[in-house]
């Protein structure tokens, strides 16, 4: 039988505990700014919330990163898990929205480890032949939590209350991490690769390797600008998207959560495409069209009157994200070498967070000093500054990951 899957039994486990955690995660994050605001928060106050709790993934992603090549993928998800699990306690039982900073930045701890494994683990359970489509079928699989996280936090959030939702977030985070636990501590998922003895002195060649990479000039260096304007652009409308939804759309929380819902819907349809068109193509094509269509659905959110309008413009913007997913992870797997996947997504996640750390506090003052829209129109400009980047810069002439120095 030839018709194998290209999604294996580790794989399936692995993105199911992904599931589980972001369906948690989504329900969490899809209301957080709403529930803030009910617990007493001010806008701008919701923003300095972000701004604060960011600073726990800029210190601790590139740690996170050099863990994941060091101890294990696995390894490192599960204890980054099972510390983020608390976060998600206290957003269930949050008296006061200063208690919902302490919460995010315990649950941030999650952020810090587990997306620096992400990519990493996938990369290394597929092949390169097939890893455009394998990140795109794992980033439509992941993608079904967009779907369900914000509309059953809508439902949950409108019928009953705001805690109410969160401790039923709480009970899904809760499962994640016991199936990761197990993911963890089971031989049946023993990295081929063993563990290394984490020492200064390793993270420290680890950490000179990967920036000397990343300041050569090449395909990394660019994917890492862009990477830049796009985190910095979205981290200044993030936490907005749902006020914007409630006090210009004048939608309902659980309108909100059927239209955030929209985007995951719409990204479930364009990873796999997207996975395709990298394998046939380049992952150049997939992300020009990830971030032209991310660029519409901000300019069709900016100009939307009407509940069905809004919807329509959260369906571009999952397409957008649905193409920038798998091409973004199969690029950076091809121009890095798998030893140090791990350290580049972390190194990554730092840098991009000491861009993006003013950024909820900045996007709060442009809604409250200038206009609501002001955030979202530098968002758009991102992406049209993007765009010119990837189609000029994102040129490979082979699959084969950039040679650099061995530890």
């Amino acid at each position: 039988m030839r018709n194998k899957s290209i999604i294996n039994v580790n794989l399936r486990w692995f993105l199911a505990g992904m599931i589980f955690a972001n369906i948690g995660g989504q329900m969490a994050y899809s209301m957080l700014s709403l529930y803030m605001l009910n617990l007493g928060a001010s806008v701008a106050q919701v923003g300095m919330v972000f701004t604060l709790a960011s600073l726990v993934p800029m210190v601790l992603q590139i740690f996170g990163g050099w863990l994941s090549d060091t101890i294990g993928r696995l390894r490192v998800i599960a204890m980054g898990s099972s510390i983020a699990v608390f976060g998600y306690l206290i957003f269930a039982f949050a008296p006061t929205w200063q208690w919902v900073l302490i919460g995010l930045c315990v649950e941030y701890v999650s952020n810090s480890v587990v997306g620096a494994s992400f990519g990493a683990y996938i990369s290394e359970q597929s092949s390169a032949e097939s890893r455009g489509r394998v990140f795109g079928i794992s980033s439509g699989i992941y993608q079904t939590v967009t779907v369900i996280g914000p509309a059953l936090a809508g439902f949950l959030a409108y019928q009953f209350n705001f805690q109410l939702m969160m401790r039923v977030a709480f009970g899904f985070y809760l499962t994640a991490t016991i199936l990761r636990v197990w993911m963890a501590t089971n031989e049946r998922f023993a990295p081929i690769k063993d563990a290394a003895k984490p020492t200064f002195s390793g993270f420290k060649v680890e950490l000179t390797t990967i920036f000397a990479l990343l300041i050569s000039g090449g395909v990394l260096t660019w994917i890492w600008v862009t990477d830049a304007v796009g985190d910095t652009s979205y981290n200044l409308i993030g936490q907005l998207f749902p006020i914007y939804l409630s006090d210009i759309g004048k939608l309902n929380v659980q309108q909100i959560g059927i239209v955030n819902a929209a985007i995951g819907i719409t990204a479930i349809i364009a990873a796999p495409l997207a996975g395709s068109l990298v394998d046939k193509f380049s992952e150049r094509a997939a992300i020009v069209t990830g971030f032209a269509l991310n660029g519409l659905g901000l300019f069709t959110l900016l100009n939307s009157q009407s509940y069905a309008g809004f919807i329509l413009a959260m369906c571009f913007f999952g397409l957008g994200n649905g193409s920038l997913m798998p091409a973004y992870e199969s690029l950076i797997s091809k121009v890095v070498p798998e030893s140090k996947r791990g350290m580049a997504f972390g190194f990554f996640g730092t840098t991009l967070g000491i861009l993006s750390l003013p950024m909820p506090w900045i996007g709060a003052q442009l809604w409250e000093r200038i206009s609501p829209r002001a955030p979202f129109m530098f968002a758009v400009a991102a992406n049209l500054i993007s765009i010119l980047i990837a189609w000029f810069k994102f040129k490979i002439r082979d699959s084969q990951p950039v040679e650099i120095p061995s530890d």
